[in-house]
């Protein structure tokens, strides 16, 4: 797991990419540190969140709102011991976004580095790096409202 060595003193925000096969999570900070992200096994997502609550201060998940949305809403509510705040996020376009994160987060090397963006492709899932997008416009959300409301 791709826990950081040291543990967070503020409430964090759990991101939350649901799928059939395997889903995303990421746990970060209102202050935009990353925590946690890691690809799992769609059965094995709600031990990995009770576990990821035990470790952190999670105040609420922030989950995309696209094919298995609801579906993983009401597990959610039924299969975790403690219920949680749940807040649907716009996820359209986040798989491309997430494509473009994970060379960010992870510089092409070898023969790689010589392909145009566009055409490379991750060498592994990037579901936990959608979770993480899901957090940070969450997070701009709640930015621009507070800017507009001191306009």
């Amino acid at each position: 797991m791709n826990f950081r060595e040291f543990s967070p003193t503020q409430p964090v925000i759990l991101g939350f990419d649901p799928g059939r096969d395997k889903c995303g999570l990421a746990v970060m900070g209102l202050d935009r540190q990353l925590y946690y992200h890691q690809v799992v096994l769609a059965k094995e997502a709600i031990a990995t969140i009770e576990t990821l609550r035990q470790k952190f201060p999670i105040s609420l998940m922030v989950m995309g709102d696209q094919t298995t949305a609801k579906e993983w809403r009401q597990k959610l509510y039924q299969e975790l011991t403690e219920p949680l705040s749940i807040i649907l996020v716009d996820e359209r376009y986040t798989t491309l976004e997430a494509r473009d994160r994970y060379w960010q987060m992870f510089p092409p090397k070898g023969l790689i580095k010589l392909l145009p963006q566009g055409l490379r492709q991750p060498p592994r899932p990037i579901d936990d790096i959608v979770a993480i997008l899901l957090i940070e416009r969450y997070l701009n959300r709640l930015t621009e409202s507070t800017l507009s409301s001191q306009e």
